[in-house]
């Protein structure tokens, strides 16, 4: 199967160049960046919990990932808002990607997003949980990694084997069957159970 580029040109979402390199991000910065982060987290979280304890807290954060994935992509990233802000605001955030899906440096969210919002959320879990809350954020910092990655890979690589080529197939429709539907990016089973599946013709 070949990999899905866009012919457009990439879209300029600020006039100031500083502000518009903050879009951008390769695969290269993106694993170092987030090698460093969940390296942090994974220092934070040694020797907090037991063995058995510390790779439930990191499943566990794996599947609240996923459920977080699903939800922002269905209810923010695809909210249609009333006023001219809030347009733009989901423009900048995700509507841009739907235009030109093909940009490679825009198929990754950029770190000026990404490790903000997950460190607020591993301040969340750490007043929830204490210590343990790092565990916890550990395996929701590997989930969206996976997350990244696979998306990146479903527009810019070739996804060989039965797995990959049904998370690609599963995210392309998304892009070009129907927006409202397949929302899931790595779970896929979310889609299914919440009745957002976009069916394949050979269903």
């Amino acid at each position: 199967m070949t990999t899905y580029r866009s012919a457009s040109p990439r879209i300029r979402l600020f006039r100031n160049d500083l502000l518009e390199r903050f879009t951008l991000i390769s695969p290269v910065a993106f694993a170092l960046v987030w090698a460093v982060f969940l390296g942090i987290a994974l220092y934070a979280s040694w020797g907090v919990t037991n063995a058995v304890a510390s790779i439930a807290l990191v499943a566990a954060g794996v599947l609240i990932w996923t459920l977080f994935e699903y939800a922002m992509h269905r209810f923010f990233f695809h909210y249609e808002p009333k006023s001219s802000f809030g347009r733009w605001l989901i423009f900048l955030t995700h509507g841009n990607h739907h235009v030109a899906p093909g940009d490679p440096y825009r198929n990754i969210m950029p770190p000026v997003v990404s490790v903000v919002i997950s460190g607020a959320i591993w301040i969340a879990f750490y007043a929830l949980f204490g210590p343990a809350g790092s565990v916890l954020f550990l395996g929701f910092g590997i989930g969206y990694v996976v997350y990244d990655s696979i998306h990146y890979a479903c527009h810019q690589l070739p996804m060989r084997g039965p797995i990959l080529r049904q998370l690609r197939r599963h995210h392309i429709r998304h892009h070009h069957a129907k927006q409202e539907g397949n929302y899931a990016i790595t779970a896929i089973l979310w889609d299914r159970l919440f009745g957002t599946e976009i069916p394949d013709k050979k269903r």
